[in-house]
């Protein structure tokens, strides 16, 4: 029987594991999974676990850079070479030295185009290293893959210029989120006025242009609202730097990182979701929060646009610019939208898919009225 093998070593946690999960959904309820034979190479199997799927458990490839480097070079060869595989489909960036006849990759990280200054490399030095070494992995055996695969249109245009990939070889496959029940999205009257922009402690976050705006807020007398931050100084030097530079700051509160339950409640309680990052593939909390139909003031970058589509009031700012930011949130706390407005939809060129389904359609050359 004809092997589908889906390399997901490294995704242990947040949106990269649920695009695992959603991939093994696909396969594992659909008639797919009685034509190929389907083998995930994982971290840990427990929180993953789907009918009609094999586990190969390597829980090393997280704990040390150098057993990533050789499973993936190295060690995946080895198990390519056991299977008649027609597919290998890696969820983790990096494309593997394999044997099949049919090969993919998931382009998650877009750090190789964040712009770097001086002060993340003190602040951030594991991250900065790590986004200068996946610019360096990304070109190793990209050209030998049939399809790449990546969220958005932007995205699709920077790979194809950065690694000379022709863009009909590159999928926009953008994340499905199920609507919210309308009886969930009734909001929790709270005072004072709420803003909350949840993110993990990374430079590229952008956490210093809200504590800036707030600052300004705060000269101009203003005092009725709280800004909502989701680090609380321990998870890294970045989140301690912001912390120790904004936590006298009055109208700030640092939170620490919430669980999915306590996002929804956060949510329920906002009154307008910020958005700064400079840099992401997709922008979770935007997708997320839009479903509630509130306000949401964010980043007036390419990213920012395709996933706040269909959004019903929406501002952009330059993330650069406090000063912009602070403007934007006066006027929402004086209930003036003005400058906020509907994100229209735009068509997406080919390829392009609306499910996991059809992705694996895609990538192993199926029509689905073959089936």
């Amino acid at each position: 029987m004809n092997t589908i093998i889906i390399s997901a070593v490294n995704l242990t946690e947040g949106g990269t594991l649920s695009i695992l999960k959603s991939f093994l959904q696909a396969l594992s309820m659909s008639e797919l999974s009685n034509i190929y034979r389907v083998i995930a190479l994982v971290n840990n199997k427990d929180k993953i676990l789907y009918p009609n799927i094999e586990y190969i458990e390597l829980p090393k490839a997280k704990k040390r850079w150098l057993y990533r480097i050789y499973y993936e070079y190295f060690y995946f060869k080895k198990i390519s070479n056991q299977f008649d595989v027609y597919l290998w489909l890696s969820l983790h960036d990096m494309s593997p030295n394999v044997k099949a006849r049919r090969r993919a990759v998931y382009m998650h990280n877009p750090s190789p185009f964040f712009r770097w200054k001086v002060k993340d490399v003190f602040l951030s030095k594991k991250y900065v290293f790590f986004a200068m070494f996946y610019k360096w992995a990304y070109r190793i055996n990209i050209h030998q893959n049939d399809y790449l695969i990546v969220q958005q249109e932007w995205l699709r245009k920077a790979f194809g210029e950065m690694f000379k990939v022709d863009q009909k070889k590159i999928i926009v496959a953008r994340p499905y989120h199920e609507e919210i029940d309308s009886k969930e999205r009734n909001s929790v009257s709270t005072l004072p006025f709420t803003f909350f922009f949840p993110a993990l402690a990374r430079p590229f976050k952008n956490f210093e242009v809200i504590c800036e705006a707030v600052i300004i807020l705060n000269k101009l007398n203003i005092k009725n609202f709280r800004v909502v931050l989701t680090i609380d100084g321990t998870e890294n030097s970045y989140s301690n730097h912001i912390l120790e530079k904004y936590k006298s700051v009055l109208n700030i509160e640092f939170v620490g990182l919430l669980r999915m339950e306590q996002m929804h409640d956060m949510y329920l309680k906002t009154d307008v979701l910020l958005f700064p990052s400079k840099l992401e593939t997709w922008g979770l909390p935007i997708s997320e929060f839009k479903e509630y139909r509130k306000p949401m003031i964010i980043a007036d970058l390419e990213y920012a646009h395709e996933t706040s589509e269909g959004s019903l009031c929406t501002a952009f700012f330059d993330v650069n610019s406090p000063q912009m930011l602070a403007e934007l949130m006066i006027d929402a706390i004086n209930d003036n939208y003005i400058k906020f407005s509907t994100v229209p939809y735009k068509k997406v060129a080919s390829p392009y898919v609306v499910s996991y389904y059809d992705l694996m359609l895609l990538l192993l050359n199926l029509n689905s009225a073959t089936l």
